[in-house]
């Protein structure tokens, strides 16, 4: 075990002046999740996962995995790619009331306090109190104030204290929690509308702060505030079904002044998905230490099935019924169950079509687990289960062509599904490395 947390360690270089950041993987998916094990082990750096309260709690979530479950079965994905369990962080992402938010305020609290024990219970490190998402009892008419919404999170900070404590009674080393904290949260998943988003304000930073300590200090969690390393702002960056709001520097300059003054504090930013390399990296320059992404690398993943389905289709002409028509059960199961992406994609027939298979705010991920979606997968795979060949490679994936050309990659579907992904997760490893000189500029990188 590091004898210093990761986010702690990066957090004190971002205070002395260094380039330093990490980013999130908020995914629940495995080749998601393997692929981000094989690029961090490439380059050397911590693979943090984080599993969503919707994703993953104690009733299961959509993905049907309690912490537990999803704790042991992360770390048995790492095992496979290799990946040492030392540099693996798990952090639970919008925890509190989120899934509950028809229910009162005493009912909808308690299913949260429960959850956020599990999480802890289950070795989770990270752990991000979110209780901004006003419940049935609460005023429509009125906004919750910081103040409620920093009770909420103390109240469940004592929770997830509560638990570790339990658990280091089994585990002596274990590592306490580090906490992030913020009201002004972005949903998960990205917008359900297309509109400008607005910087976080210095002042309300400052007043978020303000609220959280007190809170946490008239529960008695002053040893937990200390352990609190990150708030989440909006610093201007959102994504919609098929609209990105880019980062700027110079809208969020007064923001990322203010966090200066707090020593032990950085930024999380939320929503990052499908920001141009540069715009991540001048992120984690200007304090936005913690960069979470979740939606671009399923998208990267859709990507990727979508183009081996039409390889697929061309090897076995004809052959519809020895074929995965994936795309085709996707759609089916999207339209069965449109639960997950009616509130996020509008317009006529064929543009919600459109969104359902290609929308940025990729909500075909909900659908993945689906036994028939899934089913349609492994069939996919098995179909391909012979290297694809190299014409068509080249046509539907040439990136990964070129890579299997030089020996830098396995020509296996599987593989270059993972490849496909770690496409994207290399602009957020650009983010957040430093920069080294290149000297053998003649040499193939096989990245």
């Amino acid at each position: 075990m590091n004898s210093e947390n990761p986010i702690i360690s990066i957090v004190k270089r971002q205070k002395a002046g260094e380039h330093a950041g990490l980013f999130s993987c908020c995914s629940a998916n495995e080749y998601v999740i393997r692929a981000v094990y094989r690029r961090c082990k490439e380059k050397g750096i911590p693979a943090l996962i984080e599993a969503t309260a919707n994703q993953v709690n104690q009733f299961g979530g959509y993905t049907g995995q309690t912490p537990e479950a999803f704790s042991l079965w992360c770390r048995e994905l790492a095992r496979i790619e290799g990946f040492d369990e030392a540099s693996l962080i798990l952090g639970g992402d919008h925890l509190g009331p989120l899934t509950w938010t028809k229910l009162c305020e005493s009912e909808a609290m308690a299913m949260a306090d429960e959850l956020i024990k599990a999480y802890v219970k289950a070795g989770f490190t990270k752990i991000h109190i979110d209780t901004s998402m006003r419940l049935s009892s609460d005023d429509e008419r009125v906004a919750l104030s910081d103040e409620v919404i920093a009770v909420r999170g103390a109240r469940l900070c004592a929770a997830a204290e509560e638990s570790y404590t339990e658990r280091k009674k089994v585990i002596p080393d274990a590592e306490p929690p580090i906490y992030v904290i913020g009201s002004e949260v972005p949903i998960p998943g990205g917008s359900q509308e297309t509109e400008s988003f607005e910087v976080t304000r210095s002042e309300s930073l400052r007043a978020t702060i303000a609220a959280f300590r007190q809170a946490f200090e008239e529960k008695g969690l002053e040893g937990a505030w200390d352990r609190v390393s990150a708030v989440v702002v909006q610093p201007g960056v959102e994504f919609s079904e098929d609209d990105i709001f880019v980062y700027d520097r110079t809208k969020a300059k007064d923001l990322c002044m203010t966090i200066r003054e707090y020593p032990g504090l950085v930024f999380e930013g939320h929503s990052t998905d499908y920001q141009p390399r540069r715009a991540l990296r001048e992120m984690v320059s200007d304090g936005i230490a913690i960069l979470k992404v979740g939606p671009a690398f399923t998208f990267a993943l859709r990507e990727a099935l979508f183009a081996l389905e039409s390889i697929e289709k061309i090897i076995y002409q004809g052959q519809k019924e020895i074929r995965s028509n994936f795309s085709e059960v996707l759609e089916e199961a999207m339209l069965k169950n449109p639960v997950y992406w009616e509130k996020h994609y509008h317009g006529d027939e064929i543009k919600q079509r459109t969104n359902r298979a290609y929308g940025l705010s990729d909500r075909a991920r909900y659908y993945l687990p689906d036994p028939l979606v899934s089913g349609a997968i492994a069939r996919l795979i098995r179909n391909l289960k012979e290297p694809v060949p190299p014409a068509l490679l080249s046509q539907f994936m040439p990136i990964q062509y070129f890579r299997v050309r030089e020996g830098c990659l396995k020509n296996s579907a599987e593989d270059l599904i993972m490849d496909r992904i770690g496409d994207y997760i290399e602009d957020y490893i650009f983010a957040v490395e430093e920069i080294k000189e290149k000297t053998n500029k003649g040499d193939i990188e096989c990245i």
